[in-house]
């Protein structure tokens, strides 16, 4: 069994990617010999989606598959396979990151079929997962309706795969050092207590996703 990690971050050491790798190692808990791989999208070059159509175009040569050949043709393929897929992404402006949403369209896209009852060409069901860090608190969080319009997405990877459990993290630490940055409309004591007393849970939690996907998967 294979399952992967999608890191929609820039940075490959902070938050999202400590979620990922312990979301992984719950995995693994569970399925000693499952193998695991994380993909860092920010390494890539790649478009989203070029709307050509070529994945909906009947008796076409990539009828159900991405026909653009960019640096995320192997990726593509390799989840095509997956047992398990976590993703991961920072919020900027209230949504997940440009690259995320790019990869997202050309995953998703080339499954989801025009029919009525918008069925998926996906080769399997797998159980998914959605990570997401943030700078606001969660009331912040909450009152700016984060959870609803990033359900939005979640519903097509539903419609596609499976309905992803989904964990916030909410007002993480961003900088190692505050007083570097222009960025008083934080309190850094605040911050760094913060992440003291709740990222230690969320890396708890992230484990506990990847353990109920580990025990879900086929």
């Amino acid at each position: 069994m294979k399952f992967f990690a999608v890191n929609g971050s820039p940075r490959k050491k902070n938050n999202t990617m400590a979620l990922l790798k312990e979301c992984l190692a719950g995995i693994v808990s569970v399925k000693p010999e499952a193998e695991t791989e994380i993909i860092n999208l920010y390494k890539l070059e790649y478009s989203g989606c070029i709307s050509c159509f070529a994945c909906k175009k009947l008796d076409g040569k990539s009828y159900g598959r991405c026909k653009v050949k960019d640096e995320l043709k192997d990726v593509l393929r390799s989840l095509a396979h997956a047992d398990g897929i976590i993703f991961g992404s920072p919020i900027y402006f209230a949504g997940i990151t440009g690259e995320m949403r790019s990869f997202l369209e050309r995953l998703l896209f080339q499954y989801y079929v025009y029919d009525e009852a918008r069925t998926s060409l996906a080769p399997k069901r797998m159980p998914t997962a959605f990570i997401y860090t943030m700078g606001a608190t969660q009331e912040a969080m909450l009152e700016r309706k984060y959870p609803e319009r990033l359900g939005d997405m979640e519903s097509f990877i539903e419609k596609v795969f499976s309905k992803p459990a989904v964990l916030y993290s909410c007002n993480t630490y961003q900088f190692d050092d505050y007083a570097k940055y222009k960025a008083d409309c934080f309190s850094e004591p605040a911050k760094a207590k913060h992440r003291a007393e709740q990222f230690p849970k969320d890396l708890k939690d992230a484990f506990a996703m990847g353990a109920a996907m580990a025990k879900t998967a086929e």
